[in-house]
């Protein structure tokens, strides 16, 4: 029998949808169609690219009622704010097909020129690209990298989460009736072997994978036995995770950080990347701060994500939920204490997906809660009593995506650029957290991962540079 995958809802344990995985050799064919598209692909007029980008979005946006309740369905996330993702992914979207002409182009060095020669370089495309995604975003990830990367000539193959198949099925649809060639992009269900399998292939030219750090790793290692027997060096871009801080200083609008923090740990039950996982309060705030930080995670609504009042749904799965609640059990027996009271929060209880959400103090960096990756409702708040003693903190840490300061701004300018230079992350915020601007490269350092997307550097890592140098024939 073929091994199948099957969805299975978070918030009512129930089966959703079935996938059967492909075997070996259907992967191979899938991929040899996908090198063959691309060739013809990549001819194909940039201004066409973009113009089957535009219809596209339209194409998308008349699915957002479908969008929002799938999603909910599939991951667990509150459908009252579901839409964002929908609104998020035509903003980059919109931003990536709006500096497509300017990035892919030719760049003309004529102005430069000695006499007699004439010099450009060509944005080529990689070939075949991989993207592996994760559920707990989908179409934002995705979008990141399957339009620039079609954009940009190459043939995507997309192996979607098994929590969120429908995802990348709903994706492939709108940009098949919006004119893309039937082909150019494929959805592939894969198991962590077939995944691999599919990273060595020899015509897969380039890999971005968005998930954990061992299934990164795995993934980087099946491209080096790749480039180890001689069929070319591909790309690999991770995007593995956070354990993202934020500092609020002395100076900081307290009502409004406390506000935008808690939105940043707790939105989507705090499955993101990048959200807030630790925070750092200077002393002279420290006890404020806490005090309604907690009153506003009391105030949320735990329940069916489908219920339209429901503002915190559950966590992707019964697996995830008990290893959240172990973590902060660990925790509170090394001494930390909880403070949100978690009688209110009735349905979360042991053998369901749902998690209460948690404010933790009294923590220290000897707590796995404060140095490994969450993924839930949770988040340490620790006193300190400096600028230095706050920075060592937020770069002690095997993680670097993004950080946050919380300063009056431009009085403390001078002290927030310093942020800048000495914090080890792709992303440095001032005054907000949890969000991307497609306009700015977004990256990570240490086990956060490598590689870009987004920004006119997303389009870099999707092409190869061809110098072309030419003499003119004098008489």
């Amino acid at each position: 029998m073929p091994e199948t995958q099957t969805t299975i809802a978070p918030h009512s344990l129930k089966p959703v949808v079935t996938r059967q995985y492909p075997g070996a050799a259907d992967i191979d064919a899938a991929i040899e169609a996908s090198f063959r598209v691309q060739k013809v692909w990549r001819k194909v007029p940039l201004e066409d690219r973009i113009g089957i980008g535009r219809r596209f979005m339209t194409e998308f946006e008349a699915q957002k009622d479908r969008i929002a309740q799938e999603l909910s369905v599939q991951m667990g996330r509150p459908i009252r704010y579901t839409a964002g993702e929908v609104r998020g992914t035509l903003e980059r979207a919109e931003y990536m097909l709006s500096i497509a002409e300017e990035c892919l182009g030719d760049v003309d060095l004529t102005a430069s020129d000695k006499p007699g020669f004439h010099r450009y370089i060509k944005r080529e495309p990689l070939g075949v690209v991989l993207v592996v995604a994760p559920w707990n975003y989908p179409y934002l990830v995705m979008i990141n990298v399957v339009l620039p990367a079609l954009l940009a000539g190459n043939t995507v193959l997309l192996k979607p989460s098994p929590q969120t198949p429908l995802t990348a099925e709903l994706l492939a649809s709108t940009l098949l009736a919006a004119g893309l060639p039937t082909q150019a992009l494929q959805v592939l269900h894969l198991t962590p072997g077939l995944v691999t399998h599919a990273s060595a292939h020899p015509l897969v030219n380039f890999i971005s994978f968005t998930g954990s750090v061992l299934g990164g790793k795995a993934v980087e290692r099946a491209a080096v036995m790749s480039n180890e027997q001689n069929v070319g060096v591909k790309g690999v871009a991770l995007e593995l995770g956070g354990k993202d801080p934020a500092y609020v200083r002395e100076d900081a609008d307290l009502g409004y950080a406390v506000e935008q923090l808690v939105d940043g740990a707790m939105f989507n039950s705090g499955q993101s990347c990048c959200a807030i996982e630790r925070i750092y309060v200077h002393q002279t705030l420290y006890d404020r701060f806490v005090e309604q930080f907690v009153a506003l995670c009391s105030k949320y609504v735990l329940g069916d994500p489908l219920d339209p009042s429901t503002t915190l749904g559950p966590v992707v799965s019964v697996a995830s939920a008990s290893r959240i609640r172990a973590q902060v059990a660990a925790a509170v027996k090394q001494g930390a204490r909880q403070l949100v009271p978690q009688e209110p929060f009735v349905i979360a209880k042991e053998g369901s997906a749902y998690v209460a959400p948690m404010v933790l103090v009294d923590v220290n960096h000897e707590m796995d809660v404060m140095m490994t990756e969450t993924f839930g409702p949770v988040v340490g708040i620790q006193s300190v009593s400096s600028d230095a003693e706050a920075l060592k903190l937020m770069n002690d840490s095997p993680y670097g995506l993004t950080a946050s300061i919380w300063t009056s701004l431009p009085a403390s300018q001078a002290v927030f650029n310093n942020f800048v230079e000495e914090l080890e992350t792709g992303t440095v915020y001032a005054n907000r957290c949890d969000y991307l601007d497609p306009a700015l490269a977004w990256t990570g350092v240490k086990d956060s991962g490598r590689g870009v997307s987004l920004s006119r550097f997303g389009f870099d890592q999707l092409t190869r540079a061809k110098s072309v140098n030419m003499k003119i024939a004098t008489n």
